[in-house]
C-alpha cells in the first residue's frame, strides 16, 4: 500500500492531518442539527453515512475481513460508543469542555490497562492521573458560566474517554484485527447508541423525511468522504508509528477544537480556572504518552 512506503516524517504530518480533522467534527453536526435533525438524532444521521461507503467495498473486496468477528466487535462496539458519547456531549455541552472531558482518556486507559491487560502503575501513570482528575474538578467546579458545573452532555463526554479507553486496550490486545471491519462495526455501533440515547434518554421525536433528506448531503459528504478516511488513516498508521509518537501527534485535535471555538463561537468562553484545568487535562495526555516512551526505551 501506499501509506506503508512513506517514510516516518510522512506519516507524522498525515496522522497530525487526520486527527485534527476530528477537531472540526462539531461543525458538521451542528449544520445537520440547523436542517432538523436535532440532538443525538445527528450523531445518529452522522455516523451512518459511513456505513453506505463500506458496504460496497466489503461485498467485493473485504468478505474474509469478519473472521474474528467476537474480537472486531468488541473493539468497534467500544470505540463506536466513545465516538457517540463524545459526539452527544459536543452538541449537548460546550465544544471545549466536551473535547476536555473526553481527553481524561488516559485516566480510564491507566485503570483498565491495570486491571485487565494487567500493567503495573508507575511514576508517569500516577502523575497522569493527578493531572487529569485536578483537571476535571477546575474544569467543573466555576458556577458562573452557563454550563457549569454538570450537565447531561459532560457526562455523555466524560464517559466517552472510558469507552474509548476499553477501545484501545483491545487494539492493543489485538493489533492484527483489519481496520475497516472494525471501522465498520464503530460506525454502526455509534449510530445505534446514539438512536437510542435519542430515543430514550432524550425521549426527541424522529426527525421529519423532510428534515432527514436535507440533512443527508450536509452529513454524508463530511461523515463518508472527510471523516472516515481519517479514522483509517489513524488505525493504519498508528500499526505503523512508534505509539507514543501518535499519542503527541494525535493531540492536534485539540489545538484545532480550541482555536475553531474559539474563532467560531465567541459567546462559549471559560474562566481562567477552567482553562488552567484544560491545560491539566492536556498535561496528563502527553505525561502518559512520555512515560510510555520512557517505559520502552
Amino acid at each position: 500500500m501506499w501509506i506503508e512506503r512513506q517514510s516516518d516524517r510522512r506519516l507524522s504530518v498525515i496522522v497530525a492531518i487526520a486527527a485534527g480533522v476530528w477537531g472540526l467534527y462539531w461543525l458538521p453536526l451542528r449544520a445537520v442539527e440547523s436542517h432538523g435533525v436535532a440532538n443525538a438524532w445527528s450523531v445518529a444521521l452522522f455516523s451512518a453515512c459511513p456505513i453506505a461507503v463500506l458496504i460496497p467495498y466489503f461485498l467485493f473486496f473485504g468478505r474474509n475481513q469478519f473472521r474474528r468477528l467476537r474480537e472486531i466487535a468488541l473493539i468497534g462496539i467500544f470505540t463506536g460508543t466513545g465516538i457517540s458519547f463524545y459526539a452527544i456531549g459536543l452538541v449537548e455541552s460546550g465544544v471545549v469542555r466536551a473535547t476536555m472531558l473526553f481527553y481524561l482518556t488516559p485516566v480510564w486507559s491507566t485503570l483498565i490497562g491495570y486491571f485487565w491487560l494487567s500493567e503495573r502503575f508507575n511514576p508517569g501513570r500516577i502523575a497522569a492521573i493527578v493531572f487529569g482528575l485536578a483537571g476535571l474538578y477546575l474544569l467543573l467546579s466555576e458556577r458562573d458560566t452557563e454550563l457549569a458545573p454538570l450537565n447531561v452532555g459532560d457526562l455523555f463526554a466524560l464517559f466517552s474517554g472510558a469507552a474509548w479507553g476499553l477501545g484501545a486496550a483491545c487494539l492493543k490486545k489485538w493489533p492484527e484485527i483489519p481496520v475497516p471491519a472494525t471501522a465498520c462495526v464503530q460506525f454502526a455501533a455509534a449510530a445505534l447508541v446514539s438512536a437510542l440515547a435519542a430515543a430514550v434518554i432524550f425521549s426527541d421525536p424522529f426527525p421529519s423525511a423532510q428534515a432527514i433528506i436535507l440533512a443527508i448531503p450536509v452529513a454524508f459528504i463530511p461523515a463518508a468522504l472527510i471523516l472516515l478516511p481519517s479514522v483509517l488513516i489513524i488505525f493504519r498508521v498508528s500499526k505503523l508509528l512508534f505509539p507514543g509518537r501518535v499519542g503527541i501527534l494525535m493531540m492536534s485535535e485539540v489545538l484545532v477544537v480550541i482555536f475553531s471555538a474559539w474563532i467560531l463561537i465567541p459567546e462559549e468562553k471559560l474562566t481562567a480556572w477552567q482553562w488552567v484545568g484544560a491545560c491539566l487535562i492536556i498535561s496528563s495526555g502527553l505525561v502518559d504518552v512520555f512515560s510510555t516512551i520512557s517505559r520502552r526505551r
